[in-house]
């Protein structure tokens, strides 16, 4: 608790208020005295892609505080392509200064990022590559999947999987008209990459 206390002239005074506030969110001298780890929060109601995050938060709070440690989770900005006018990229800046600015104030030891896509896994990076403090990266857990035109399907980027290059499968859907890149796959459904590739090793072989 007295790693970057404000700044009142007098530090002893500084971490007794620091201390007086903390302990009305419920914390124990003994919990004070733990490494703290900040969990970043990016949930937000319009970003489906972090819909897991708050379950995520929980989990890693229970690792966390198993582990020795006290975790207290923060809130930065949310990044949705979708959801951000006229694009997420504008923003992603933005949301690596907030990052930074948020783990640089607060009295964190380490930290736990949590988030997903392309703006925000790289701004969360950024953000504590700057702060300077140990970080680990979580991603985010697998969105529903989504129908186009009666068929179960859903956008997935080209991955790697045990060093080999993994590439999205173009719609099998007899109704399309156009080629889709998209995985038909059931309906909710969490696929692991290795899923994947094994289920685009027996397609080809059937083919």
């Amino acid at each position: 608790m007295r790693r970057n206390l404000t700044a009142y002239g007098d530090e002893d005074f500084s971490l007794f208020l620091r201390r007086a506030f903390i302990k009305a969110m419920g914390y124990s001298d003994d919990a004070l005295e733990r490494p703290i780890v900040g969990i970043t929060n990016t949930y937000s109601g319009f970003n489906a892609c972090h819909r897991t995050v708050p379950e995520l938060i929980e989990a890693v709070k229970r690792g966390v505080m198993l582990a020795g440690g006290l975790p207290v989770e923060f809130p930065t900005i949310t990044l949705h392509e979708s959801f951000a006018h006229p694009t997420s990229m504008y923003l992603r800046n933005l949301m690596a200064i907030d990052t930074e600015e948020m783990i640089r104030a607060q009295p964190v030891d380490s930290v736990v990022l949590i988030g997903g896509c392309d703006k925000t896994v790289p701004a969360l990076l950024m953000g504590a590559a700057s702060a300077n403090v140990p970080a680990v990266l979580m991603v985010t857990g697998p969105m529903l999947t989504t129908t186009h035109e009666g068929s179960a399907s859903a956008r997935v980027p080209t991955a790697v999987v045990s060093g080999r290059a993994i590439e999205p499968l173009k719609s099998t859907s007899a109704k399309s008209t156009k080629s889709t890149p998209s995985f038909v796959r059931p309906p909710a459904r969490a696929w692991s990459w290795g899923r994947r590739a094994r289920w685009r090793c027996a397609r080809k072989r059937s083919a």
